[in-house]
């Protein structure tokens, strides 16, 4: 399996009085931007001190954290950065596809024509991150686009459920990217949007399904993790 590392670690003194919130963001965004690497140990109290906060902040970070499948604690022993499992992974693409085709299909026939600019302007930057091989803007496009259907379809739980199982998906993004060498996605998209613009909500969730489905699928791939 090869990782990629982009920063070097962010974490600085939190001046503001949200400390758990911090704690818990700055950690996670270090985990899925891999600043730390899978099965990297974490210690409470060194990152305690990195912070500027005492130890309860971060162990109560690192609670949440194991509960989202980002970090692996064991009994008595140390705590650790969760592996990128490829068989988890697949499974959670399930999911994720699942989530984001039950939004498409919520949001199809209220999109405006607003909404229909925004998934073009996010295509189109997805495909000039690709096209550059600048990761961290194509994940960031790719989630713009779809989160316009996650707007739109006025949703609080549907959100928030998508947002928990999102992590794991842009941590393995980032990992393997170049297994992302062609524009299919782009493509889909394409097709994503004239889908919206007949206002055909069942072709457009499953056109939406199908996206994320081929995603996890090059994601995934275990000729890639060699």
């Amino acid at each position: 399996m090869r990782y990629i590392g982009f920063m070097k670690n962010n974490i600085q003194p939190l001046k503001r009085l949200s400390l758990r919130e911090e704690v818990y963001q700055t950690l996670k965004r270090n985990i899925v931007m891999l600043e730390f690497q899978p099965e990297q140990k974490l210690q409470d109290k060194e990152l305690a001190e990195q912070f500027g906060v005492s130890r309860t902040p971060v162990r109560e970070a690192l609670k949440r954290l194991e509960d989202e499948g980002l970090v692996q604690t064991t009994p008595g022993s140390s705590t650790k950065v969760a592996p990128l499992n490829l068989e988890e992974a697949k499974q959670s693409f399930i999911v994720v596809a699942a989530l984001h085709a039950l939004a498409a299909k919520l949001a199809c026939t209220s999109l405006q024509e607003e909404d229909m600019s925004e998934l073009i302007k996010h295509n189109q930057s997805l495909e000039h991150a690709i096209k550059t091989r600048n990761v961290l803007k194509a994940i960031e496009a790719d989630e713009a686009f779809h989160s316009v259907f996650l707007k739109q379809a006025n949703n609080i739980e549907l959100e928030r459920v998508v947002k928990q199982t999102s992590a794991k998906i842009q941590r393995l993004e980032i990992a393997r990217f170049s297994s992302l060498g062609s524009l299919a996605s782009v493509d889909q998209h394409k097709e994503i949007i004239n889908a919206c613009g007949q206002k055909d909500a069942a072709l457009t969730s499953q056109l939406v399904e199908t996206n994320w489905l081929t995603l996890g699928e090059a994601l995934t791939n275990e000729e890639e993790s060699t």
